[in-house]
This record gives C-alpha cells, sequence and structure tokens, in this order.
C-alpha cells in the first residue's frame, strides 16, 4: 500500500499492538548485550542492540582457556558449527548440517484461539548476517565481540558537512560490532517512512539535519543509538529498504501469514535505495531521490558473492547444488556495479511454538522453545564469520494492524481530529465501565503498544565441511546451554543442560559435541532483578563442562569406561586436535576432560597426556572453559546417555542427556 509517495509495509513488527516481554538466546548463547562483565547485570544495554530485555539475563563471551580472554580478543572463544555440505535438491535431506536453536520468551507464543488461545498475538524472526573469516580479519568492518565494553563511536554530521571520514575516525578495532558505521549512518541520513502509525508519539527531528530520519521509530522517538543499528530496520519486518540481515525463519502468528513473510523478504525480493552522487541521500521513494538528484537503485541480497564469475553469462549458466546464481547489483557493493551473486532461498515459515503467558520457560511437554536451524551451504567453501539474531514481536487485537496507518496517528499532544482519524489508542487512556461513572485508567505505553525485543549471539564461524568430513551425511550439533548459579541467579538465563537434552539420530549420521563457557562468571552485584551469586562447584567464576557416559538417565553416577558402550560404538570423523587415530579410551579422556587431556599414554601424544601434563582439577578448574569437541559417526543403534560431572548436583540441579540413534 502507498500513502502518498511513502511506501508502508503491509506487516511490519511494530505496527502491532502489544504488552512487555523479553527474549533470551540460548542456543547460539545470546548475550543480551553482556561481554564480559563479573556483574549480575549487563553494563552497557546500548553496546551492540537495542534487546528492550531487562538488565539481567545474557551470556559472558567465551573463553579459550581455563584463563580470562581479557584484552585479547584472539583468546574468545568463537562456536565453530560445520556448515552443510552440498546437496542435489532441497528435499532430499542428504547433506544437511542442523542447529538447534533455543530460546525463551516472556508474553506467549503460538497456538490458536480453538485449541490454546493466548492473551496476545506474536511473531519471532530468526536471522543471520556473515562475512568471509579471511577477509574479516584486517577489516575495520570485522564481526567481533570487542573486549571494551563501550558503544561504538559515531560522529554526527550536519545538512551542510557529512564528511564521511568521520568513519576512519569513530570506528575502533576494541569495541564490538556488528552492523557496520556505514549502515548506521545511511540510517540516520535517510528520511523515515512517515507513513507508518505512530499513535500519539511525537518522533523528533533529527539533529543537525532538520528532517526525521530512520533513527526514530514509535518505539525509538528519541533516536536513541545502539551500537551501529538502524532503529526502523529493527523495528519493522520486512524491511523496506535492503538490510544485511539474512532471514532464516519467521515463526508467524499464524500460517496464513507465511506467504507474505516469504515472498517480501530480502532474501528472495529485492528493494530500492537511493544513491546520491555525495554518497548519501535523504530520500526514501522514487520521486524524491530522481528529483534531487539521486539513482533510484534496485539492490539484492545474496548468501555470498562468486567473484571468480567476472561475466553474466559466466555467472547465471552456473549451478551447484541446487543454489541459483544471477548478475545483479548487491546491497553492500562500492561501485553500484552489477556482480555475480549466489541466491539465497526464500525463509522458512511455520506457526511459532506454543509458550505460556507471563512465563520464561519450556514450551509444550516441558520441552525447550526451539528452531531447527538448516545451516547453510557456501560454495566458495570458505570459513565464515558470523552473528545471530531473534526478534520477538507481541502484539494484541486493539485494532486492525495492517489497515492502521499515519492518517490514525494522533494529533501531538491533544488536537481534535475527527473520530474516524482518532487514534485507535493514546497515552495511558481513561475508560468507562459505566458511562459517565468514575472513569479507570489503562496501562498503555503507546511506544512500547506493539514491541519488538531481541537477543542475539556473541560472534561464531560457519566452516566448511573438511578435514575429511564427507559431504553426504546427516550432521547434528550437541552443545551446551545455561551459566553458573542457582535459578534465581541466573534468572532470566537457565542453568547447565545439554542442547539438545534428547537427540534423536538415523544410524550412520553424524554429531559435533562442542560447548563453549567463560571464566568472569562472578555475578556480583545488589542482584538486579533476581538474586546475585554464581553457586555451583569448582572456583568461583568460571563455567566448565564435560561429558561422561551413564547407564540410565534416572541415576547419578557415570558408567566405567570398562563397561561403556557409546565409546565402542563411534568413529571418530573429525576432532579438533587433528589425531584422529586415538583409540576410544582416548576419546572417552578427552571428553571427560573437556580436552584437558587428549590421550592416555605418553607415547600417543606426549605433554596433553594424562601421562605427560600437570594433573587435572578434580572439578575441572584447570581444564578449558570451551571445548571444540569432536564429530562423531554412530555406527551402532541404540540410546546412549551421558551426564556432567562437575554441574550434576541431584539435590539441586541435572545435567545429563541421551543420544538416541533409530
Amino acid at each position: 500500500m502507498l500513502l502518498g509517495s511513502v511506501g508502508v509495509a503491509l506487516t511490519c513488527l511494530l505496527v502491532l499492538g502489544g504488552v512487555a516481554a523479553d527474549v533470551y538466546l540460548h542456543v547460539p548463547r545470546g548475550s543480551n548485550n553482556r561481554l564480559r562483565e563479573r556483574t549480575d547485570t549487563r553494563t552497557k544495554a546500548k553496546r551492540l542492540f537495542d534487546s528492550q530485555n531487562n538488565n539481567r539475563g545474557g551470556y559472558n563471551v567465551g573463553d579459550q582457556t581455563d584463563l580470562p580472554s581479557g584484552r585479547y580478543q584472539e583468546k574468545q572463544y568463537k562456536m565453530k558449527y560445520f556448515q552443510s555440505g552440498p546437496w542435489k535438491t532441497q528435499s532430499d535431506g542428504k547433506g544437511r548440517s542442523y542447529l538447534n536453536v533455543e530460546w525463551t520468551n516472556q508474553h506467549g507464543c503460538g497456538g490458536n484461539e480453538n485449541t490454546s488461545p493466548q492473551k496476545q498475538n506474536c511473531a519471532l524472526v530468526l536471522q543471520y548476517l556473515c562475512q568471509d573469516e579471511d577477509s574479516a580479519i584486517a577489516s575495520p568492518d570485522a564481526l567481533r565481540n570487542g573486549y571494551v565494553i563501550k558503544k561504538p563511536v559515531y560522529t554526527k554530521p550536519n545538512k551542510r558537512n557529512i564528511d564521511m571520514n568521520r568513519k576512519s575516525r569513530d570506528v575502533k578495532p576494541y569495541l564490538g560490532l556488528h552492523e557496520t558505521w556505514d549502515w548506521y549512518n545511511k540510517c540516520y541520513l535517510r528520511e523515515r517512512n512517515k507513513g507508518l502509525f505512530t499513535s500519539d508519539q511525537k518522533l523528533k527531528a533529527t539533529k543537525n539535519l532538520g528532517y526525521s530520519s530512520a533513527i526514530h521509530t514509535r518505539q525509538n522517538p528519541n533516536g536513541n543509538r545502539y551500537g551501529y543499528e538502524c532503529p526502523e530496520e529493527r523495528d519493522y519486518h520486512p524491511y523496506w529498504h535492503p538490510t544485511p540481515w539474512v532471514d532464516v525463519a519467521v515463526l508467524a502468528e499464524n500460517a496464513s501469514m507465511c506467504s507474505h513473510y516469504q515472498t517480501k523478504s530480502f532474501n528472495v525480493q529485492p528493494y530500492h535505495e537511493c544513491i546520491h552522487p555525495n554518497g548519501w541521500s535523504r530520500y526514501n521513494n522514487k520521486e524524491a531521490c530522481t528529483s534531487h538528484g539521486g539513482r533510484w537503485l534496485l539492490l539484492h541480497n545474496y548468501l555470498e558473492k562468486a567473484k571468480d564469475r567476472r561475466s553474466k553469462s559466466a555467472c547465471e549458466r552456473t549451478k551447484t547444488s541446487g543454489l541459483t546464481y544471477h548478475w545483479a547489483v548487491a546491497y553492500d557493493s562500492k561501485d553500484y556495479r552489477p556482480e555475480c551473486l549466489v541466491k539465497l532461498h526464500a525463509p522458512d515459515c511455520t506457526e511459532a511454538p506454543w509458550s505460556r503467558s507471563n512465563h520464561l520457560g519450556n514450551g509444550r511437554d516441558g520441552n525447550p522453545l526451539s528452531y531447527k536451524w538448516t545451516l547453510p551451504y557456501f560454495p566458495s567453501a570458505k570459513t565464515k564469520r558470523c552473528v545471530f539474531r531473534i526478534r520477538y514481536n507481541i502484539s494484541t487485537d486493539d485494532y486492525d494492524p495492517y489497515h492502521t496507518d499515519y492518517m490514525q496517528s494522533g494529533r501531538y499532544p491533544n488536537t481534535w481530529v475527527p473520530s474516524w482519524l482518532a487514534p485507535p489508542i493514546r497515552q495511558n487512556p481513561y475508560v468507562y465501565i459505566m458511562k459517565q461513572m468514575s472513569p479507570l485508567r489503562l496501562a498503555i505505553n503507546t511506544a512500547q503498544f506493539g514491541r519488538v525485543f531481541q537477543d542475539r549471539s556473541h560472534v561464531f564461524q560457519l566452516k566448511p565441511r573438511k578435514d575429511n568430513i564427507p559431504s553426504e551425511p546427516v550432521l547434528h550439533n550437541l552443545n551446551v546451554r545455561g551459566k553458573r548459579g542457582n535459578i534465581v541467579q541466573v534468572y532470566p538465563a537457565v542453568e547447565y543442560d545439554f542442547a539438545p537434552t534428547e537427540l534423536r539420530i538415523k544410524l550412520g549420521n553424524l554429531v559435533h559435541i562442542q560447548w563453549t563457557g567463560s571464566n568472569t562468571h562472578r555475578n556480583e552485584g545488589v542482584g538486579g532483578d533476581g538474586q546475585a551469586g554464581s553457586d555451583g562447584e569448582g572456583m568461583p567464576e568460571t563455567d566448565r563442562n564435560n561429558l561422561v557416559e551413564m547407564t540410565d538417565r534416572s541415576g547419578n553416577f557415570p558408567t566405567p569406561y570398562e563397561q561403556s558402550t557409546m565409546w565402542d560404538n563411534v568413529e571418530v570423523v573429525w576432532i579438533y586436535h587433528g589425531k584422529k587415530n586415538l583409540d576410544k579410551r582416548d576419546l572417552a579422556i578427552n571428553m571427560a576432560s573437556s580436552g584437558y587431556y587428549w590421550c592416555a599414554q605418553w607415547q600417543k601424544c606426549q605433554r596433553e597426556s594424562v601421562e605427560g601434563k600437570q594433573k587435572m582439577s578434580y572439578l575441572l578448574d584447570n581444564a578449558p572453559a570451551s571445548f571444540e569437541g569432536a564429530v562423531l559417526k554412530f555406527t551402532k543403534r541404540g540410546t546412549y546417555h551421558f551426564m556432567c560431572t562437575r554441574n550434576n548436583n541431584f539435590s539441586n540441579r541435572s545435567q545429563k542427556a541421551a543420544i538416541i540413534v533409530e
């Protein structure tokens, strides 16, 4: 729908009405803007993104060793997931790599009016952002966690002097970065979409520019900055301009919305942007753009660039593994010339999983809220540096979100308008239960009535299936979620557990076992929204995990190695230290010690052996906080139970799981 010369998104996350809630990622571990704080709360809510969550929650960045990474980003641990292998069709299932994304959302989701009525509507949007690991190493635009807990710098321009050299002065390699400085700069300079419903919120003019830009939205009327995130793009989906994010899936309010989300996704639908000779533009529509000397250019998203295809014909006749190549202008092009792009598929779309209102916990049957993400296959076979994002919108049916626009936005502050133009909601309205008798007031904040919450992972890697990992078998990831402390101390995170806790695979499938943890998890402070402290076994501040076999999950003692069955029925396809020729006893020792020992005997792995290395702490204190692990192939059907010896506390908490080979 077009209103004047400004397009209005037909489905917008924040056009909808709603109430307060939060969302927290557990796999991959969500930061909620934390980095390596020793406090119970994050210290910079504006560090990278606007989560709208409470200050508690989030996981510290992982450490590679038993010592804090401190000021050395290279000592932070990046989770490493193997990409899917190439496949011939989208439906055969071969070569897929699966990551079970897990989260909690506070205010409920999923269900329908007949079988499980909710108090509100919702939608969840899952996305990722990637770049080549090799090119990211020396780039100022590299995705990074940073090591200083501060917000990235942005020097504001003015309408007389844009001064693009500001970037070189602003961008600091020790500060975290997801979206680039250039992305936020475009957002800051581009005029906001004035066709959107803003209720009775007064959106300010952007300082130094003389007009209200895309940093101002109904949820962010003051234009506050969070990292280099664009507020307008954050608050609305699908966005009507190019965006650096790739849509994985939309978990919708109902299945009838899926066609819209899939066809309007920037994965498959290119969008325009105004390109001006001076490198920036105020204008967000064709008429204004071209009349002021700009080019209204159609830009495309992509999986990756095929830089070895230098002509249109060479590009478009390439077909590999179900992927299509096309000759087009990329959204992040520097010179706006066509190049060879690997097309993305439309995002998956399904109804959101059911969860209870006013509750941060599991869904139906006690299972975690989850989505099975098929990790992408990149034909370049390059390692990618990535970050993952989940957005959670809650809404109600107090007005029609798809037919409410700027015409119903209230005149500020309270100017009279005809009833047909009156906004459907107002700030803290008074209502009469009986006509003209003793009014009551509702708690409605129109900046948050229809609200988006968000969490993002720390930086991780997507690695190609090299190092003898075959491309055909299905590969599953087994990780650990949770952090140190009792349920009150860690809330709204969770206590330790394997993820998933029951992994069902088929004979011959691969499993990558891996986890990460922090050495700075002290959880000091006055408690914030919960209790300070970090109860747990072993040295204070430390997250530790290991994996030992057990006979049955109803017990609490591991199975002696001599009676184990799991290690007899697996083959090591890949292991982080490269020594695949070690025997099953060595693998059991490696998993039990979280990688502290590689093997038992000196002659096999010298200083990394039980015989050659300083004795490991009984509670894993001197073991690494993170474990890159191994890819195992299961060769016999059965149910294999396992536990963590350090964190499984029978009286308080359980860390046990099973792999079921069918």
